[in-house]
């Protein structure tokens, strides 16, 4: 199938084939490639219905996806620019690029290759044995090098084997780069240093101590005997010999232009573009919402890319406007790695197990950015979601205190209130008799207020340690339940009477799901635990295994894999995948699944004709 999809549709693009149905089947195979090659019938649950509205699939197979899953909220006007998601085993700690060939450095010393046009896999790098965060390939093409705990390796792309190995570092390496003329290696590190190593004996020719970790190291791609440092927010300029030869200035990251006479560096939210001769600032553009930490040079020189956190913006660099000419969001956790494909792709990495290939030259605008209350959600996460389908409402509340309701059989957004609690983590919210009320957990206080009066109900002490989980109001309303690592505290919303319940100590994290007076952990390591509270003044009754599947006797959610299973053989259902694979937040009662990311979007699917 890979060399299929490689052959048959790379063929038409490059031919020119125009067919509406050709285009969107290119963009679903594309976008939807690992669920399909996995499980071939989840492209009826978990690819179709995410077809854009506006697409010739999703208007040829409406009455079909009636039957099965049905995106309420969602679903996206038109085809976005992020033209294939690859999911990776685990974290995505390093990428680079050259041409067509895509390398990727995962934790646990596994470095993979990736073909640049389909994000198909086509080899395996072994040798390293702890993570690989820094990989760099030389200007030809043919050596690779890689950076992990302390050792350096430079790969053949021919054989793929290891051509040598370097030793010196006394900490873990977080750069590496390799001269033009291929004959030196530099090396920065957490030991703060940095090391050049001639590749021809293999020795350290010469070592430069700064007074931080050195985060950054990188030679100008014309002029092997200058490179450039970033250590404490610093940036330093070196010759071969280990002397500074100007002045050191502000940045975080930085890269040269293809052809080395300008240099990028992200500063703050400020990206500033710098004659490399001259030290003239040419250029400077602004962000508003956060940091900037990694940024580079398209293979033209005329784009510039920056990542803030979840967010990728792109610039001209050589036109008269500061601002982006694209932004695009579709990662669900923090960014680690940018690199362009070519002067019109983009290629990002995530902590979310993904690459992600954006298409700057397809659309004239992002549709995830060009819709106002796409663009509105796309900086806050979703800290908080509520299904209530007996009310047709789900409700979100976000890290900047904004909560939404939704109406669930059509998505629309019903009302938006700001609310109080901007210091916590830990917050709540639920219809309760027609009043929208909201709980919230900080400095060992637990606080319940109304949301429509802005009136405090009551406050009560909740003295937890600070290792709090994750708190929820139960599916009645009757209750408030604030999950601990080594037990459950619950509050009656009425009396304010605690009750607790013990739990093994747990870690990783763990969260929450209600339903009713019900109540379940859910941990990666022990799996889910319920108990009842439904019965006033008697301690909380613990669920069997078979009460897990909440409202539905049919199938069950999987919390941890994010997808929906038959609840006697646990066949898989429907798997969430691509951009809606991680949400951080979700609810699902045997009919509704509500989700929410950490990009601010929320996702409303109804299952009421999926057959199990």
């Amino acid at each position: 199938m890979d060399e299929l999809v490689r052959k048959s549709i790379f063929t038409s693009v490059q031919t020119g084939d125009s067919c509406k149905w050709l285009n969107d089947s290119q963009h679903l195979i594309l976008e939807h490639f690992d669920t399909i090659c996995n499980s071939p019938s989840q492209i009826y649950h978990s690819a179709l219905p995410f077809c854009p509205s506006s697409s010739w699939l999703h208007e040829h197979y409406t009455i079909e996806l009636s039957q099965e899953v049905r995106v309420v909220k969602g679903l996206p006007a038109g085809w976005g620019t992020c033209s294939r998601t690859v999911t990776l085993s685990s974290f995505v700690q390093a990428l680079t690029c050259w041409k067509d060939t895509i390398a990727v450095g995962l934790k646990y010393g596994k470095l993979i290759i990736l073909d640049g046009l389909t994000g198909i896999q086509t080899a395996i790098l072994s040798g390293h044995t702890n993570h690989v965060i820094s990989l760099t390939f030389s200007q030809d093409g043919t050596s690779l090098v890689s950076g992990s705990f302390n050792t350096i390796k430079l790969w053949d792309m021919q054989t793929g084997g290891v051509v040598k190995t370097f030793h010196g570092h006394t900490a873990w390496i977080c750069s590496v780069s390799i001269s033009a003329d291929c004959t030196t290696i530099a090396s920065a590190s957490r030991d703060k240093t940095i090391y050049l190593w001639d590749i021809q004996t293999e020795k350290c020719c010469c070592v430069i101590k700064q007074q931080d970790l050195v985060a950054h190291v990188m030679f100008s791609p014309t002029n092997p005997q200058h490179l450039i440092s970033v250590s404490g927010n610093k940036v330093c300029h070196w010759n071969i010999s280990g002397h500074q030869t100007i002045p050191a200035h502000t940045g975080s990251c930085v890269a040269f232009s293809p052809d080395g006479t300008r240099l990028v560096s992200c500063c703050g939210q400020d990206i500033v573009v710098q004659n490399s001769s001259s030290w003239k600032i040419v250029a400077k553009f602004h962000v508003v919402d956060r940091e900037i930490r990694y940024c580079c040079f398209s293979p033209d020189g005329r784009l510039i890319a920056g990542s803030c956190g979840l967010i990728v913006h792109v610039w001209n660099s050589t036109g008269p406007h500061p601002h982006p000419i694209k932004t695009f969001a579709g990662h669900t956790r923090i960014i680690t790695s940018l690199a362009f494909h070519s002067p019109l792709s983009l290629i990002s990495s995530s902590d979310d197990h993904s690459v992600k290939f954006w298409e700057i030259g397809t659309l004239q605008a992002d549709p995830l950015v060009a819709d106002p209350e796409s663009a509105s959600l796309t900086s806050a996460q979703i800290v908080s979601i509520t299904l209530q389908a007996e009310d047709n409402l789900a409700i979100s509340i976000d890290s900047k205190r904004m909560v939404r309701t939704w109406d669930i059989s059509t998505g629309l957004c019903k009302a938006f209130i700001q609310t109080i609690a901007k210091d916590s983590e830990y917050k709540d919210i639920r219809l309760i008799n027609g009043r929208l009320i909201f709980v919230w957990y900080i400095n060992n206080k637990l606080r319940l207020w109304d949301v429509e009066k802005g009136e405090l109900l009551w406050t009560v002490d909740a003295t937890l340690g600070g290792d709090v989980d994750d708190l929820r109001i139960s599916g009645d309303g009757s209750n408030v339940f604030c999950l601990h690592w080594e037990f459950i505290q619950t509050w009656s919303i009425q009396t304010g009477k605690a009750v607790k319940v013990e739990l093994e100590p747990c870690r990783p994290k763990r969260s929450l799901t209600v339903d009713g007076p019900r109540v379940w952990v859910h941990s990666p390591l022990s799996g889910p635990l319920g108990w009842d509270f439904g019965t006033p003044g008697s301690h909380p009754v613990q669920l069997s295994n078979s009460s897990l599947l909440l409202s539905n006797n049919a199938k069950l959610w999987d919390i941890d894999k994010s997808r929906i299973c038959k609840a006697v053989t646990r066949r898989v259902v429907f798997q969430l995948a691509g951009r809606f694979a991680n949400p951080v937040k979700s609810q699902w009662d045997g009919h509704y699944l509500v989700a929410g990311y950490q990009s601010g979007e929320v996702l409303i699917l109804d299952f009421n004709h999926v057959h199990v």
